[in-house]
């Protein structure tokens, strides 16, 4: 008998929370819908939420992906990144891409016998089932609006100068406080039609790491007379560069710090 009266009074109390048997309680319901809505930018940075990496498991995936795959351009320049794309810019948007699609079989034929499984995937979403869709880039301030996909506010494209204001967070000045997947800007105000310049820092990189974990992998973009090139270096190396104006280092004055992709942050 007082099992059953406690078993009764157990019914009653999940009842109640449920509202009433019905299903949750309208609380719990406007949870859900906030959690599930497509346009909520709770921290009012211009991406909406439900096209951040928002689970620790899948920030450190993304990583890994993307810092992996614009290493690989170093040693063998992907058929897939076309080469009108191929510039500083060019390398983080095409590594973004990438490390958010599905890593099946037919991915790993397509970008050829360089690449191998660094991560799991990205849980949350993937590049052809996102929220966003291709065009991954916001391209002006403001937090997220429900209009701002089609009015252009997000494009496929984005140049080193709208990845740093308006798709990456300031970190820090000081390299010891950068993950793996961080950008590194530089800007030179006398310079008018590419005055930044980007680089990702790779920490650890996959290869021929010599032991050190400062290592960072950019492209030097085209010139009138040249294509351009990968580069992969330490940052104990750039310290020392014979342009001052590389060096990532807290006197020079055209290196702006460590940023980090807001789908990171």
């Amino acid at each position: 008998m007082l099992l059953r009266i406690v078993s009764i009074l157990g019914l009653l109390t999940a009842c109640s929370w449920f509202g009433a048997c019905g299903g949750p309680s309208q609380a719990h319901n406007n949870k859900i819908e906030t959690l599930a809505d497509p346009y909520v930018d709770s921290d009012k940075d211009g991406i909406p939420d439900n096209a951040e990496l928002r689970a620790f498991d899948d920030r450190q995936n993304f990583r890994h992906w993307f810092a992996a795959i614009a290493e690989i351009q170093f040693y063998q320049l992907s058929d897939e990144w076309k080469p009108e794309q191929r510039d500083c810019a060019g390398l983080i948007r095409f590594s973004c891409r990438e490390a958010l699609r599905k890593h099946d079989r037919p991915w790993f034929q397509k970008m050829g016998p360089e690449y191998e499984p660094v991560a799991p995937d990205v849980q949350a979403f993937s590049l052809e089932k996102g929220p966003l869709g291709e065009k991954l880039f916001r391209t002006e301030f403001g937090s997220f609006q429900p209009g701002d996909l089609a009015s252009g506010k997000f494009d496929e494209f984005s140049d080193a100068r709208t990845l740093k204001n308006f798709n990456c967070v300031f970190v820090s000045r000081d390299r010891r406080a950068a993950d793996q997947g961080d950008l590194l800007f530089f800007h030179q105000r006398w310079v008018q039609k590419f005055p930044y310049h980007a680089m990702i820092f790779l920490g650890q990189p996959q290869r021929d790491s010599e032991g050190a974990t400062d290592w960072v992998v950019y492209h030097t973009g085209a010139s009138p007379t040249e294509d351009g090139a990968m580069k992969k270096v330490r940052l104990a190396v750039l310290d020392h560069h014979p342009d001052k104006r590389w060096r990532p280092i807290d006197s020079n004055p055209n290196f702006l710090g460590f940023y980090r992709l807001k789908i990171l942050d």
